[in-house]
């Protein structure tokens, strides 16, 4: 019964949060110098200001290195030296700019879905960011439409089925964030393939997603989903 089979990028099909966390860790490195790190929670401000931001700057490393000034600026009590403000900008920088990095098995999997449905890509963050991370991914052929969203949820998902003339029913989404990939999609009615990721932002790791739902299946890598979509198919 599935028709239509959503893919996920970052942490999906490609390597992305190791940069940011790596962002991170030489964020608080910088402001070592300025204040204890332990007394000043960092990870916990910056997550804050992560969260209080998405809805102005949205997802991706523009909107992270943003949220890096704006949180030293803070916690240095505006002490904080150009030169160093400048470091933060170069840590932006440095992960829009990295290769993409594909996951063990992606195209095969991929491939191999696409045989038998209809494939789709939907990802979010900035759209610079992703449509160049897709080019540069070489898996732009294998999919029928590509599509870049601000947020993922049951207003986005709803607003892509109509477009794709779709019903939930019969779509099924494959992701590493519960949250963004799964928890919507189970909602209203579709299913959904959860392929964890190593590490996960803290903020997608918040989620109200149905574990026990018989429309998910849990695979260990991408070379598993194609089973896996078989049997919610079946």
């Amino acid at each position: 019964m599935i028709e239509l089979v959503g893919f996920d990028a970052d942490d999906t099909l490609w390597h992305s949060e190791p940069y940011f966390q790596d962002a991170h860790a030489q964020f608080e490195r910088i402001l070592g110098s300025y204040l204890d790190l332990a007394d000043a929670r960092v990870h916990e401000r910056l997550l804050d200001t992560e969260r209080r931001n998405i809805k102005l700057f949205g997802y991706g490393a523009k909107g992270m290195t943003l949220s890096l000034i704006e949180t030293a600026i803070e916690l240095t009590d505006a002490t904080i030296s150009s030169r160093d403000i400048q470091k933060l900008v170069e840590l932006g920088k440095a992960i829009l700019t990295h290769p993409v990095e594909l996951l063990p098995s992606v195209r095969e999997a991929v491939a191999e879905v696409a045989q038998r449905h209809r494939v789709v890509l939907i990802t979010k963050g900035d759209l610079f960011h992703q449509e160049a991370k897709v080019r540069d991914s070489g898996l732009a052929d294998l999919f029928h439409r590509i599509e870049v969203v601000s947020e993922k949820d049951t207003a986005t998902y709803s607003r892509l089925f109509e477009e794709f003339g779709q019903v939930p029913e019969h779509f099924a989404m494959v992701g590493n964030s519960l949250r963004s990939d799964i928890e919507p999609v189970l909602a209203l009615g579709g299913f959904g393939v959860h392929v964890p990721y190593a590490v996960t932002w803290a903020l997608e790791a918040e989620h109200a997603a149905d574990l026990g739902s018989p429309r998910l299946r849990v695979v260990t890598s991408m070379a598993e989903v194609p089973a896996a979509i078989a049997q919610l198919a079946g």
